[in-house]
């Protein structure tokens, strides 16, 4: 017998998609939820955006039949919006009806006393929470969601003989053991079994089906010189521009943001393989628009670059120190125009070829908000989404939902894409420690 899925209004503000997400089941929108998307249609930002597309394709039903009956879905399910739901049996579970959350509950409640088995979906916990609390059968809305646990770490350490890891050092190539899968630029630690300290890292050729040599890791570049194995591993991605899509993924101090803004200045102002780097961030949870900040878009935009600010300054620092380069601060980068922050609501619609772009914590986006910033990148351009799982400002998601994490499951076995999990903080030896006690 088909299910009736109640969907809370965060799930379709989330991902519009979810609306005809539920195969041959019924989709049930309390009148309330449609009161909700009316208010956010009138946002600019990604939940706005959702809303009208939400709105538009219950248009779309709604010439099909009438919604307050059920309309039919291409996948054998049913739409339906229900209104005028007794609410009188609300205070008995000590629910307020003034809340337009336990209205909703409310709805999915009285439904559940059919015959069909009823789950109310979710992103809010707290709702969720409630709906168990009064005996419903309640879920997450699980569509764009990784298992973080076990995400694509990039690299992974293989055991071989001395011989084998001596040969690899001389001819630079090695066939990788019949038995180990590789993903397209995935790197292997080469550990000798007898001898711990005798190793070497090598990256998978997706095209040659051989491990090889790393070409650009280990260098210092602009100052900053890779502290780690999994440092080098992220510098040769961003160092290589066959590689057009690279994920950088660590806590708090392990060298993301630091590494890529020292590749971009590299790539940009020495090897001029791109015109300018471009760098964004999400302004506040949820993508908000920066008009909410007085002042003109790059001044709105300086109080949310001051972390990368920070790592610019100090590249820039240690420039000074060794006497070499023009450029002496940010602001001589800004104006030449090479150096362009942007917000990431005005990157929707545009195409952005020959940069070299870094979108900082890019974990604070949705699975769908990803996609639309990837899909801006033109010919000749590489784009860096750099980020910390376990840091995420947005209610409705988490290290398993974000776009982050989303986007590294989805592209790992793709050739131009390249991926580097960050474990260990090198910022300083208070940061390493807060980093993994608190």
């Amino acid at each position: 017998m088909p299910k009736i899925f109640i969907l809370d209004t965060n799930v379709l503000i989330h991902n519009s998609t979810a609306l005809t997400s539920f195969a041959d089941n019924e989709v049930v929108l309390p009148i309330e939820v449609l009161e909700e998307l009316d208010v956010f249609k009138k946002d600019n930002d990604e939940k706005g955006r959702n809303a009208r597309e939400v709105i538009r394709m219950l248009d779309n039903f709604r010439r099909k039949g009438k919604l307050g009956n059920g309309v039919a879905t291409e996948s054998g399910g049913k739409i339906r919006i229900i209104t005028n739901i007794d609410m009188s049996e609300a205070s008995e579970l000590g629910l307020s009806i003034g809340i337009v959350d336990n209205r909703i509950l409310m709805t999915a409640y009285i439904l559940q006393k059919g015959e069909s088995e009823v789950i109310f979906v979710s992103k809010d916990i707290n709702a969720r929470v409630k709906a168990d609390a009064i005996g419903l059968k309640t879920m997450d809305f699980e569509k764009g969601k990784v298992n973080f646990d076990k995400l694509y770490a990039g690299w992974k350490k293989v055991d071989l003989s001395r011989e084998a890891i001596d040969s690899f050092y001389t001819k630079k190539t090695l066939k990788p053991a019949g038995a180990i899968a590789y993903e397209p630029n995935e790197f292997a630690l080469l550990c000798d079994k007898s001898d711990k300290k005798h190793t070497a890292l090598a990256r998978y050729d997706y095209e040659k089906k051989r491990l090889m040599q790393l070409k650009y890791g280990g260098k210092e570049i602009w100052g900053v010189k890779p502290r780690n194995k999994e440092q080098v591993m992220a510098q040769e991605l961003l160092c290589d521009d066959s590689i057009r899509l690279v994920t950088l993924v660590g806590q708090a101090g392990t060298g993301k943001t630091l590494l890529a803004l020292a590749a971009g200045l590299k790539k940009v102002l020495h090897d001029v393989s791109y015109d300018k780097l471009l760098i964004s961030r999400p302004i506040m949870p949820l993508g908000r628009d920066i008009g909410y900040l007085p002042g003109t878009k790059e001044e709105k935009l300086e109080s949310w670059m001051e972390p990368i600010f920070d790592n610019l300054e100090y590249i820039l620092t240690m420039n000074r120190k060794k006497q070499r380069g023009k450029f002496k601060t940010v602001k001589d980068l800004l104006d030449t125009g090479l150096l362009q922050l942007e917000a990431l609501t005005y990157m929707r619609g545009r195409s952005i070829p020959k940069q070299f772009i870094i979108i900082d914590e890019a974990q604070n986006l949705t699975p769908h908000e990803i996609k639309t910033i990837i899909t801006r990148t033109g010919n000749y351009a590489k784009m860096v989404l750099t980020g910390d799982p376990y840091q995420i400002d947005s209610p409705y998601l988490d290290s398993s939902s974000n776009g982050l994490t989303y986007c590294v499951e989805k592209m790992k076995n793709q050739p131009m894409f390249g991926h580097i999990t960050l474990v260990k903080s090198e910022r300083s030896e208070l940061a390493s420690i807060a980093a993994e006690v608190l």
